[in-house]
This record gives structure tokens, C-alpha cells and sequence, in this order.
């Protein structure tokens, strides 16, 4: 995992076609109302965009745009992409073709 020194994620712009996200947390309390310990919640594999680059260029040169754009919610891969930290909080930088999908909701 890469540590930054940044003083922040916003100071993170992601080149090309990749794109900056942080996965969501799953709840740790169940409906009825106990607290799960983190051994037991599954890690989710939904993620929020936080940045977006600008797009990779194809073979004439013409740049692609992203498929998604910043505050979308989208489906990840379990593995993969490249975990930044910066500070206590961890993100992930995938390509454009590596999300799964986008969530409508």
C-alpha cells in the first residue's frame, strides 16, 4: 500500500483513465440494534468516486471520456486497483475498465 504525504485526497488527481475511490463501509449494527466486531462484517465491495481523470486516448489520439464522474457509487472488484493512504483513510485507484458497474439509485 502507498502512503502519501498528501494533506489531503483532494490534493490527489488521477492521470488518464484511472479513477480514485474509497470503498463504503459496511454497517456494524444490525437492525436490531447489536454491534457487530469487525471480524465479522464482510467488506463491501461498493465504492464512492471521489476523482475522476481525465480519460485515456485511443488510437487517433482522441481523448475517451470516463464512464462515471465524481459522487457516483460504483461496484469494484473484491481485488485489485492500486490502495493509497493518506492519513488514517484508504482509498483505491482503478482504470475506467476495471469497475464493474455503476449504481443507479
Amino acid at each position: 500500500m502507498s502512503t502519501i504525504a498528501a494533506k489531503s485526497v483532494k490534493s490527489l488527481v488521477p492521470l488518464l483513465d484511472r479513477i480514485l475511490v474509497q470503498r463504503i463501509k459496511a454497517e456494524t449494527k444490525t437492525a436490531g440494534g447489536i454491534f457487530l466486531p469487525e471480524s465479522a462484517v464482510k467488506e463491501l465491495n461498493e465504492a464512492k468516486v471521489l476523482a475522476v481523470g481525465p480519460g485515456a486516448l485511443d488510437r487517433d489520439g482522441k481523448r475517451i471520456a470516463p464512464s462515471v464522474q465524481v459522487g457516483d457509487k460504483v461496484l469494484i472488484p473484491q481485488f485489485g486497483g492500486s490502495p493509497i493512504k493518506v492519513g488514517e483513510n484508504e482509498y483505491s485507484l482503478f482504470r475506467d475498465h476495471e469497475l464493474l458497474a455503476k449504481i443507479n439509485e
